[in-house]
């Protein structure tokens, strides 16, 4: 399965784009009966460009303190469409072998996952959740406001929340400089 991946992410990649959407992961979990193919999207850089100007209007519906590049925009309809569309194309080119799996389609949430370079330009000022494969300054586990990202570095300030005793002890410094090349896991952490 891990060489058909790519195949699945590319065709959903297609099918999403018809609809106005993005892609933003896929991931295939489970055996025999209960296999799940997971597809996250979100509406398109127009999509979320007009989700922007509506929140900035005063008859917004768009919860005040959310932060808009935050939210995928993405309804329930936009997920059954896409569903619908993408399981009837998986299904004619065969693209996942084995009679059952379901398909689950939704946004990727408030508390997303990061994946390289373009999520950490974007994100940048928001909270984030990181941990690394090797410990930087003794510590693998990091939570604070993501302030910087120079391509292959992310700084991220510690200060923008409360740390535990022991990890703020450890950390002669506020702001800790993360290597891009060195994160294991990193996630959105929601602000409400």
């Amino acid at each position: 399965m891990a060489l058909q991946i790519e195949t699945i992410r590319a065709t959903a990649d297609r099918v999403a784009a018809s609809h106005g959407l993005e892609v933003v992961d896929v991931e295939f979990t489970g055996g025999g009966k209960h296999r799940a193919l997971r597809v996250f999207v979100e509406k398109d850089a127009a999509g979320r460009a007009k989700l922007a100007e509506e929140a900035n209007r005063e008859d917004s519906e768009i919860p005040r303190g959310v932060p808009v590049e935050s939210l995928s925009g993405v309804t329930h309809e936009d997920c059954a469409a896409f569903a619908s569309d993408f399981g009837t194309v998986i299904d004619i080119e065969d693209l996942v072998p084995g009679a059952e799996y379901t398909l689950e389609v939704s946004s990727p949430g408030l508390e997303r996952k990061l994946r390289g370079a373009l999520d950490y330009e974007r994100f940048k000022g928001s909270l984030v959740k990181i941990q690394t494969f090797t410990p930087v300054g003794n510590n693998r586990h990091f939570t604070g406001r993501l302030t910087a990202f120079d391509g292959t570095n992310l700084a991220v300030d510690l200060g923008a929340v409360k740390q535990k005793a022991k990890a703020k002890k450890s950390l002669a410094s506020q702001v800790v400089e993360i290597a891009s090349s060195n994160i294991e896991k990193a996630n959105l952490v929601a602000e409400i």
